[in-house]
């Protein structure tokens, strides 16, 4: 039976496991990452079920990951029509995540820049903390494979949003986390609002407003092998939009 609908209308079921994990993974052109992906977060999480957000792929990401399903098991693949943001794609499978019972929903890229070795402490952080996030910044600069000028960004945009929002985290910006599901609800993340990178910023804000705990753990980040980046610098400057108005928003 059921308990009670949350206050974000969501309900809970607390007979399952406590620390029944989903892995959201957003792919666009993923195809030829996605075997090792798969593969590391079944020796490193294996208890952990996977959901790919696929946006179209034309590279066969979506047809490819169904049939790594079959061979690993618990791998779902939530087909969209186009590209319609990385935010809504988190939106959308965290929703369901939810409503699946879910206790703890991480969130990774698709192209290995976030290594599944480091998904054991994330998970661990948040018997601590509410929110944990993968931090390339949390001891210096621990970024592989990037040129100067993506790198400043990075920097200079993470020393902005701490500004402008008062995050007491170095890497506002990672998309590296994973979140108990009482966070979720209580944002109720079904109604955020931004649809692109600033959903990651978003979240972490509502987050620590609500005074839930973000901690951060030491990652380093590997630039994609595979594939072309999709953070050009339209995308990231309107990211810094979203988070300059983010204090004003009303939620």
């Amino acid at each position: 039976m059921l308990a009670k609908a949350s206050a974000a209308g969501y309900e809970a079921f607390p007979n399952m496991p406590s620390r029944r994990l989903l892995v959201v993974i957003p792919t666009y052109n993923e195809r030829d990452n996605l075997e090792e992906l798969f593969t590391g977060i079944r020796q490193y999480l294996p208890d952990a079920d996977i959901q790919i957000v696929d946006d179209a792929s034309p590279d066969g990401t979506a047809e490819w990951a169904e049939e790594l399903g079959k061979r690993l098991g618990r791998v779902s693949v939530r087909r969209r029509p186009g590209k319609l943001g990385i935010g809504s794609a988190y939106r959308d499978a965290f929703r369901e995540g939810l409503i699946q019972g879910y206790e703890r929903l991480v969130s990774m890229d698709g192209d290995l820049s976030h290594e599944p070795q480091y998904l054991p402490a994330l998970v661990e952080k948040t018997e601590s903390a509410d929110v944990a996030i993968g931090s390339r910044y949390m001891h210096g600069i621990s970024v592989l494979n990037w040129d100067l000028h993506r790198l400043a960004l990075s920097v200079g945009g993470n020393a902005y949003t701490r500004l402008v929002t008062g995050l007491p985290i170095k890497d506002c910006t990672s998309g590296f986390q994973c979140f108990r599901r009482e966070v979720l609800e209580r944002v109720d993340v079904g109604r955020l609002r931004s649809n692109g990178y600033g959903f990651l910023v978003e979240l972490k804000f509502l987050a620590h407003r609500l005074g839930f705990r973000l901690a951060e753990v030491p990652i380093v980040f590997v630039d994609r092998r595979f594939g072309a980046s999709k953070n050009g610098v339209a995308t990231i400057f309107k990211s810094m939009w979203t988070v300059s108005t983010l204090p004003f928003w009303r939620h």
